[in-house]
């Protein structure tokens, strides 16, 4: 099986690493990242000026790794581009988590839808961190358990319809479940403050109104589950749309 592993934490993220080291156990790896990081950069394509890449200045074994001065997304079609025959891209693993509505910037699944929109399955991959980096180790097992269930025995990929796939680890995993995205309102905060020179600045946060349901990725992690949520490209209200259009023919 041939992998195409990027991130949005860059090319010198951790993450990445750990990520290369079990998927070679699956097939052959490339990588194709960014040079900086790019958290949050969502589903963003550069189209107003020209893409360039150059070998990473740092060793992933014998893996090739190429860096890319463009978005995941940039990267993820770049990549597809130098390595045609790539079967699934893999985008993680994330140093942070990306859960529920977090799914609509996200940088890490951007890079993963990216791979479906061009008939790649795609699989983003993610972790919290808090004031120590996350336990690449400690997460392996269950790294290559989940690329078990996902990518093994899968083949050939170029005979089944891409699939679309956020994964999400707890610190301290303790299983694996499958989940559906957490939806949830929230309150939304903006925190004024103030810099060295007395300008003022600002911090952009949410509060959560309402727990998480029983189901969601977001409660399978608080209780150290490994989420697998299944995801698809087509965001069209169907119920609602049905609705309308019954409501219109009658």
């Amino acid at each position: 099986m041939n992998i195409l592993i990027t991130n949005d934490d860059g090319i010198y993220s951790p993450g990445i690493a750990a990520l290369a080291r079990i998927a070679k156990q699956f097939g052959t790896v490339k990588i194709v990242a960014p040079d900086v990081e790019q958290s949050s950069m969502g589903h963003a394509i550069t189209h107003s000026r020209p893409l360039s890449y150059r070998r990473a200045p740092i060793t992933f074994e014998d893996i090739e790794a190429f860096r890319v001065n463009g978005t995941p997304a940039d990267c993820v079609a770049l990549g597809l581009h130098m390595f045609p025959d790539t079967q699934v891209v893999l985008s993680g693993i994330n140093m942070g988590p990306n859960l529920g509505n977090s799914m609509w910037h996200s940088g890490t699944l951007a890079a993963a839808k990216q791979a479906t929109l061009l008939g790649i399955t795609g699989i983003a991959l993610s972790t919290p961190v808090g004031k120590t980096e996350p336990d690449f180790d400690g997460l392996s097992e269950w790294t290559r358990d989940v690329l078990k269930i996902l990518i093994e025995n899968k083949e050939p990929f170029e005979n089944k319809e891409p699939a679309l796939y956020n994964v999400n680890f707890p610190a301290q995993p303790q299983g694996i479940a499958w989940t559906r995205q957490s939806v949830r309102l929230y309150d939304g905060r903006v925190v004024a403050g103030e810099d060295p020179m007395g300008r003022e600045n600002y911090w952009i946060t949410v509060i959560p109104l309402e727990p998480a349901d029983k189901g969601t990725d977001r409660w399978a992690v608080e209780h150290n589950l490994v989420s697998i949520t299944p995801l698809r490209l087509d965001l069209t209200a169907h119920d609602e749309l049905a609705e309308r259009v019954k409501h219109e023919q009658s």
